[in-house]
């Protein structure tokens, strides 16, 4: 959450000729409204079921870039479907960095609304355990968004001349 996935999903889809998928943008536009108001209207449990929907669905779209939400990767189905069907990276960002950006981050995220510093801190590193399975992991720490995309599109570049089938 608040790492900046959208920024650098767009930049790697750009690089790499493929289209871009924000599945929280793909849920507001399927119900109108934003993820706040759908929380608001519908409730936690209910954003998080059609999140799991659509979000398995997505990820079974081949050559994507497919973003998700901050909380989407904890629900172990969404985890699931993301590492059979998808190559997924995981952004690190150490505490004291994304905490700078937290002013930026609070009236959009329904999950941190009412929260005091000490519950954002245990929600932060409580998410630690499932983002921590992936297939690679990048600290963003100091890192533009175009250094991370670029990271990500040599490396993507990179296991494809790896594990390209020999056409003898």
């Amino acid at each position: 959450m608040g790492v900046g996935k959208t920024t650098i999903g767009e930049l790697v889809a750009k690089k790499l000729y493929r289209t871009f998928i924000d599945v929280d943008k793909e849920i507001e536009k399927d119900f109108g409204m934003t993820i706040p108001e759908i929380f608001d209207q519908h409730g936690e449990p209910f954003f998080r079921d059609y999140e799991k929907k659509k979000t398995c669905l997505l990820a079974q779209e081949k050559l994507k870039v497919l973003s998700i939400g901050g909380g989407a990767f904890l629900n172990p189905d969404i985890r699931k479907a993301c590492l059979d069907h998808c190559i997924v990276f995981y952004l690190d960002v150490a505490w004291e960095e994304w905490k700078e950006r937290l002013n930026l981050l609070i009236d959009s995220r329904p999950i941190l609304q009412s929260k005091d510093i000490s519950e954002i801190e245990e929600l932060f590193y409580k998410r630690q355990s499932a983002y921590a399975i992936n297939h690679s992991k990048l600290s963003i720490n100091h890192r533009s968004a175009e250094e991370v995309a670029d990271f990500i599109v040599d490396s993507l570049k990179y296991a494809w001349e790896l594990y390209e089938p020999n056409n003898v």
